[in-house]
């Protein structure tokens, strides 16, 4: 019997979520060219082990595999990405009939499941070949992913209703332009802004497609969602958290759902809106995607791109082992601001517990990630808090299936509800997979030997 579901309305969608770069792997195969990931994993020091997505979990190969593995699980959607080197290996032109296909396929295994395809356009992988001319801080970068669009929509729009144009803009974004952390790896202001704006124009232009080309289409965008606070009361720390809330939380979804940027943005990114781009990027859509995993705190840093950045939690409270905060009450809180400046539904997209623990099978075949069931049970008993309050909350996508390739942590990082022997690509259901199955009423559920509300947010949040 499912454990928490009664709480929840009828129709609420639980499923869960991957992202090409991460999962597919045949980074060279059926026709696939470089993204700009491919790039970056390949600059000494930028990921940890120097690990690449060349291989990943073999998803490309071993989906029907991954689709059973839901299928046990129960979920009713999963929402994954689809590459854009893998369909348009030059990023425009003549298109990839054999990714084309593998898509096919996927998505036809997905339906005989009984699972919906969420099918997301943009999760971080821009060509290479697009980035060679200027990528998104090339205002043509927006034409270039309508016609991208175009294409998907044209063949997948008769069987996949649900779509998301892009995942976590401000993440790739800032971690790309600003930071320096992430693909393309530049550090330039200027550049930040053009870019912001250009995907922001891309999104609306998608939007437009996937409503001219698929007939009732439902479609929304996947934003990350993380209350940001000053790590301290000091003035400076306070602006900076202001300014850092406007990057990270709000510079996309406002302009895409309001029609505006918020104050300190508008004012830096006004050279380079063209009259009508608002107009352009504010689309109806139908729905929100948020990702939450945990609050941020910022300070200033005066000499940083935007004079701001990260700071330490308070002290006291409780971190993963990768370092992010946890505290599931800030979920609650990002779920009921969202709703009420947004005023649309719903879909948390991602939300996931990551650890450098190797929590490999043992001896009986049991993954015991005790701390990322505890967080899962917490959060969903946050989102369950959102919804009595109020929230129009429609569906709950875990991240991730499968551990992964986390960016720059590699593969020495792990998200998933089910671990991946990187050396064999064996698949084994860790107990957050068996208890999330228990949950939504899945069949794998009744093999847990995990008992729920023992853990550290057992009966507090």
């Amino acid at each position: 019997m499912p454990l928490l579901t009664p709480d929840f309305p009828v129709g609420f969608l639980w499923g869960t979520s991957t992202s090409a770069f991460q999962v597919e792997g045949a980074a060279a195969e059926g026709g696939r060219a470089p993204s700009i990931w491919d790039s970056f994993c390949r600059l000494k020091g930028r990921v940890d082990n120097g690990d690449t997505g060349d291989v990943a979990c073999d998803h490309y190969h071993r989906y029907a595999e991954d689709v059973a593995l839901m299928r046990d699980i129960g979920v009713g959607a999963y929402r994954f990405s689809m590459a854009w080197p893998r369909v348009l290996p030059r990023g425009r032109g003549i298109a990839n009939e054999a990714g084309l296909d593998f898509y096919d396929r996927l998505i036809d295994r997905l339906l005989e499941a009984g699972i919906e395809p969420w099918a997301c356009l943009y999760h971080w992988d821009l060509p290479q070949a697009l980035q060679d001319l200027g990528g998104w801080a090339n205002r043509d970068s927006a034409g270039w992913y309508a016609d991208y669009t175009v294409l998907c929509a044209r063949r997948f729009g008769d069987r996949v209703r649900r779509w998301a144009t892009f995942n976590e803009f401000s993440v790739f974004t800032l971690f790309g332009y600003a930071l320096g952390w992430g693909a393309p790896s530049v550090s330039d202001r200027g550049e930040h802004l053009k870019v912001i704006h250009h995907t922001n124009l891309a999104h609306g232009a998608g939007v437009d497609v996937l409503r001219a080309l698929v007939p009732g289409a439902s479609i929304g965008a996947v934003h990350s969602f993380q209350p940001c606070r000053p790590a301290d009361p000091a003035p400076e720390n306070v602006e900076a958290a202001a300014l850092f809330d406007e990057l990270w939380n709000l510079c996309f979804p406002d302009a895409q759902i309001l029609g505006r940027y918020p104050p300190r943005i508008a004012r830096a990114i006004e050279p380079y809106v063209q009259a009508g781009d608002m107009a352009r990027i504010c689309r109806p859509v139908d729905w929100l995607g948020m990702n939450h995993y945990a609050p941020l705190f910022a300070q200033a840093e005066p000499g940083a791109v935007w004079g701001c950045g990260f700071g330490a939690p308070p002290e006291g409270m409780p971190r993963t082992d990768i370092g992010w905060p946890l505290q599931p009450s800030a979920f609650h809180e990002a779920l009921m601001h969202a709703a009420a400046r947004y005023r649309l539904p719903i879909y948390v997209t991602e939300n996931g517990y990551g650890t450098k623990a190797p929590e490999s099978p043992d001896a009986q075949g049991i993954v015991m990630d005790r701390e990322r069931l505890d967080y899962l049970q917490a959060c969903i008993g946050e989102l369950g808090r959102a919804l009595k309050d109020g929230a129009d909350v429609r569906g709950y996508f875990v991240w991730s299936l499968l551990d992964n390739f986390e960016w720059g942590g590699g593969y020495g990082t792990r998200f998933g509800i089910v671990h991946v022997d990187f050396e064999t690509q064996a698949r084994t259901p860790k107990e957050s997979a068996k208890w999330y199955s228990a949950l939504i009423g899945g069949p794998l559920g009744g093999q847990t030997a995990a008992t729920p509300g023992t853990g550290r947010f057992a009966g507090r949040s």
